[in-house]
């Protein structure tokens, strides 16, 4: 009888535990994860803005292959967070905030840039058996298949070639392959979204940027450029333009979005608009955070190297504000809202990823780039097909960076 007892007792045992597992294999959230895991892993995952070489700059000492905090560390971004995250390639930013238009000022512009590139390249260099450096897509596909991330480089604000037209071919053959042509105020090449109208949108010398950019195969990004300024791309650029960290202006009314009428234009030139993740740029902030934050930036300008003193006094000043003040993040679901816009509007041809991480980029649900993996579950969420998301990942940006070549080919036949 204790035989006979005991097996009904493990067979009972059994069967729940199979009840539970038939139960869990069964659960509608569990179904959406486990598709969303393959397609991530399957999709050549693209960021097309990240700013780490700026805090790289200003810490020599920072550790890639070590995974760090992002709430301690000031940084989002390391290999073992990216492999978390399943990215393979990002778009690393030779990014400098707008300084003295001088002669002083820009070959200050351009030592700085150059040193930027040298880090660009060493976050490949240093890590032979993790990452590559990239500069076309079928790079970036043959890295994947190698199992190797994808460095791609980007200049952010136009001031690094201050005047001199000649620097956007060297900066094009050290990797950079677009340029956001202004940041938060105004340069020669043009007027920003953030700053008052002096140009009324390119400047002569920033109509022949756009021209050499084209030239070169070289896109032009408008992230941070004026409604003005924006048309003016519309109109003189041959190739594709790109917004590789903006988000719709329909959404949240902030210049730093595009309103629908430049979403269509953009689209209709076959360009693409990648999401931003700064909250900033998706909800109301805190009044008195915002004031705060303006006062710092004042007083320690983004892109402006610090001493080391200073630094330690910006961060600590940082830490006192997130105490007093603490930021409330947009949502992952708030950005995936801008994508579904987009596509209402335009189709998902248009559509693509670029959080900004280490340039103030990060959101509840997507903080690191170890979280990149629940933007595709979220789009899976929402109904999107793995064709359409490997086109949001990577797919609709390589489209225009062949394009640009394509433009750029027939420019010199």
């Amino acid at each position: 009888m204790k035989r006979i007892a005991t097996r009904f007792i493990l067979s009972g045992i059994m069967l729940s535990a199979l009840t539970v597992l038939f139960q869990h294999c069964s659960d509608p959230e569990t179904k959406i994860r486990a598709e969303a895991d393959a397609i991530h892993a399957a999709a050549l995952t693209l960021d097309t803005h990240c700013d780490l070489p700026m805090l790289m700059h200003s810490r020599p000492d920072f550790d890639l292959a070590e995974a760090h905090d992002p709430h301690t560390s000031g940084s989002k971004v390391d290999f073992p967070r990216i492999k978390k995250g399943g990215m393979d390639a990002m778009f690393f930013a030779v990014y400098l905030g707008q300084g003295p238009r001088t002669p002083e000022g820009y070959a200050d512009a351009k030592r700085r840039a150059l040193e930027l590139f040298d880090i660009v390249h060493g976050i490949a260099n240093d890590h032979p058996d993790i990452a590559g450096l990239a500069t076309t897509p079928e790079d970036a596909v043959a890295l994947k298949r190698a199992g190797k991330f994808s460095v791609f480089t980007a200049v952010e604000n136009g001031w690094a070639i201050g005047k001199d037209l000649s620097l956007l071919e060297t900066y094009y053959e050290l990797g950079a392959r677009y340029m956001t042509l202004c940041h938060t105020s105004n340069n020669d090449i043009c007027d920003s979204s953030t700053d008052s109208v002096e140009h009324g949108g390119l400047s002569p010398f920033g109509i022949d940027v756009v021209r050499e950019m084209n030239r070169l195969g070289m896109i032009v990004d408008v992230s941070h450029i004026s409604d003005d300024a924006f048309w003016d791309c519309i109109e003189y650029s041959a190739a594709p333009i790109v917004a590789t960290h903006s988000s719709a202006r329909a959404l949240y009314d902030h210049p730093r979005n595009l309103s629908d009428e430049m979403i269509s234009a953009l689209a209709q030139k076959g360009g693409v608009v990648q999401m931003n993740m700064l909250s900033g740029y998706l909800k109301d902030r805190n009044p008195e955070r915002a004031e705060a934050l303006q006062a710092l930036r004042a007083k320690y300008p983004r892109g402006v190297e610090l001493t080391e003193e200073q630094r330690a006094e910006r961060a600590a000043a940082l830490k006192e504000i997130d105490e007093r003040y603490p930021e409330e993040l947009a949502t992952l679901q708030q950005v995936v809202d801008h994508i579904d816009h987009i596509v209402k509007l335009v189709g998902v041809d248009h559509v693509g990823i670029g959080p900004d991480l280490d340039g103030g980029g990060g959101v509840e649900g997507m903080f690191d780039v170890s979280e990149m993996g629940n933007i595709t579950y979220e789009l899976v969420k929402r109904g999107y097909s793995e064709d359409d998301i490997k086109k949001i990942w990577s797919g609709n940006f390589f489209r225009v960076m062949k394009e640009a070549q394509r433009v750029a080919a027939e420019w010199s036949s």
